[in-house]
């Protein structure tokens, strides 16, 4: 037993060390690598509160630090969300993305940009996460109401994806009408992009979803006791639906503030939390949670600097690179799935 418990921890220890290196490796490139590359040398001293060259202080301070460290938290908190909805449905496919969750926040937050703009009017920060919250919010209704309706979880899936699919073509509409300079801007948001991310936005994200972080940790043992059965869990004293609720709210306010501020981010909330499970060996909350946001946030500093230099100076949309990545990480989840449901 206690080989066994030694053999894990140091699993863990490992596990947790590679992503924290990944982590700072991958920060590191992100602050360094582009259109003009910035020495080490220059990034250490600079963090440091040395002098540097004019343009590389201006570039690292005010575009590419703020922009790595926006997809390190925001990436962290896909990989929650779908941590969370795969463990809501007991369903190893669910994720923001593909419940239409993202989408529906997207629209929300379009609509409103949209108005605001096109009435001269500013739009802070808090103002698009609420916004993308009730979207979010509004969608899973829909995917709670159609999950009460259907016993097949192949179906909840595809009425996600609909639900996802009309919230788009709606979210395009706006913006393709769109007369305004400023707004037509947002076709690149509603693609997926985390340029453009000032320090302001930076703060307030990091303010959300650290709130998230420390309940979804309170958490812990519910979800834990939840993972084991519903009647496991109500044996050992759980409120399922004050919990189911809890999942629902944080999942949704997770994904709100992804897509209040990048757009709508594809498999990331769905690959993440499968790749850390087969990193770490396990399905316990209290590893479970600190890994899945890492593993988040190391999956789109990747993403997003194949995004920013792989065709470079044309940027892609940091979905069409997580979705080459995510995708077959899908894919070979369902086989595995079809492969043990037949044997």
């Amino acid at each position: 037993m206690k080989e066994e418990y030694g053999r894990r921890r140091g699993r863990y220890i490992a596990a947790f060390g590679l992503l924290v290196i990944l982590l700072l490796v991958l920060l590191a490139c992100n602050f360094g690598i582009g259109s003009i590359r910035i020495p080490l040398a220059d990034i250490l001293r600079s963090l440091r509160g040395l002098k540097i060259e004019a343009v590389y202080e201006n570039i690292l301070w005010q575009i590419r630090m703020p922009r790595a460290i926006a997809a390190a938290v925001l990436g962290g908190a896909l990989g929650l969300s779908g941590y969370l909805l795969q463990t809501f449905f007991h369903n190893p496919i669910a994720g923001p993305f593909v419940l239409g969750i993202s989408s529906g926040a997207k629209l929300a937050v379009a609509l409103v940009m949209v108005f605001l703009l096109g009435n001269r009017v500013s739009v802070s920060s808090g103002t698009m996460i609420a916004a993308a919250f009730v979207g979010a919010f509004v969608s899973m209704g829909f995917v709670l109401i159609v999950s009460a309706k259907v016993n097949s979880m192949s179906m909840l899936i595809v009425s996600g994806v609909m639900i996802g699919y009309i919230c788009s073509a709606v979210t395009d509409l706006v913006v393709t009408f769109a007369q305004d300079a400023d707004i037509v801007n947002l076709h690149n948001w509603s693609k997926g992009s985390f340029s453009g991310v000032t320090w302001n936005n930076v703060a307030v994200m990091g303010g959300v979803v650290l709130a998230a972080v420390v309940m979804i940790l309170w958490l812990a043992k519910p979800i834990g006791a939840y993972q084991m059965g519903e009647g496991y869990a109500v044996s050992m004293g759980i409120h399922l639906p004050l919990l189911r609720v809890m999942l629902v709210l944080l999942s949704s306010l997770l994904a709100a503030c992804i897509t209040a501020f990048a757009g709508p981010v594809s498999f990331v909330g769905i690959a993440v939390p499968h790749l850390v499970r087969q990193l770490f060996g396990t399905v316990k909350p209290l590893i479970m949670i600190p890994a899945c946001f890492l593993g988040g946030g190391v999956f789109c500093l990747f993403c997003d600097l194949l995004a920013r230099t792989l065709f470079a100076p044309t940027e892609l949309s940091i979905s069409t690179v997580t979705a080459v990545f995510g995708a077959p990480v899908v894919i070979a989840v369902m086989l595995r799935r079809k492969k043990g449901g037949a044997g």
